[in-house]
């Protein structure tokens, strides 16, 4: 199944808007915080991902929320890799 380019965009935009809200200390100062959750946040426009690729995303997101500097690349590059090519 081909998961069409602005789910993948979608995917993005929530991940963007994760890591703007997260901070290293957020655990400590609200009990009630899982990453993992902002990562299942992220991963829903794209749910219907193949169980290896949503595995390679669900890692490549958790990075970028948690350091968006040193990650972001990556995650690009597999939404690249997985995003069907744009019409020409």
């Amino acid at each position: 199944m081909t998961i069409p380019q602005e789910q993948f965009d979608d995917l993005l935009s929530r991940t963007a808007l994760a890591s703007l809200f997260y901070y290293p200390e957020i655990a400590v100062d609200d009990g009630d915080y899982n990453l993992q959750n902002d990562i299942a946040y992220c991963l829903e426009p794209v749910a219907a991902i193949a169980d290896d690729d949503a595995d390679r995303l669900r890692v490549a997101v958790g990075r970028v929320i948690t350091n968006p500097t040193a990650h972001r690349s990556e995650l690009l590059a597999l939404v690249i890799e997985l995003a069907p090519q744009p019409a020409a």
